[in-house]
């Protein structure tokens, strides 16, 4: 913090990105992994475990769709993907609520491209199978 900036409103702010593509982009969403119903989940869990000075947010496009669903932890910084409740359970006990870190759901720097590589594989391969069996 700079000497002047005043104290943090929140001591968690974790925004969960919720955007939305159609149906088969490119790029897929977080929405298509269930980011609402997650983000609810995690807010209303929050509640019940009593965490004070923790909001959580819906987010815009957060640009790691091919990791998604996706979240990122202020002021620390630390992005994570989540899959289920259970996810959000240990991100929640572990990170918010210790101060930890959940190692195997977070995100780092490289992640994205490692996953678009992945992807651009997989579809190469999909549309390899789709000539072979139309004999082309």
């Amino acid at each position: 913090m700079v000497r002047n900036d005043p104290p943090l409103y929140y001591e968690r702010h974790i925004f969960v990105c919720t955007n939305e593509r159609p149906e088969g982009h490119p790029r897929g969403c977080c929405e298509a992994g269930g980011a609402t119903k997650l983000r609810n989940y995690m807010k209303a869990r929050a509640k019940e475990m009593g965490l004070k000075g923790v909001r959580v947010n819906n987010s815009g496009c957060l640009d790691r769709c091919e990791l998604g669903p996706t979240l990122v932890i202020y002021p620390e910084g630390v992005w994570y993907g989540y899959r289920s409740t259970d996810d959000i359970d240990e991100i929640l006990t572990t990170h918010v609520a210790e101060g930890g870190r959940v190692d195997r759901l977070m995100l780092k720097p490289g992640d994205d491209e490692i996953a678009k590589a992945d992807i651009a594989e997989r579809r190469a391969a999909e549309k390899a199978a789709r000539a072979a069996a139309s004999g082309g």
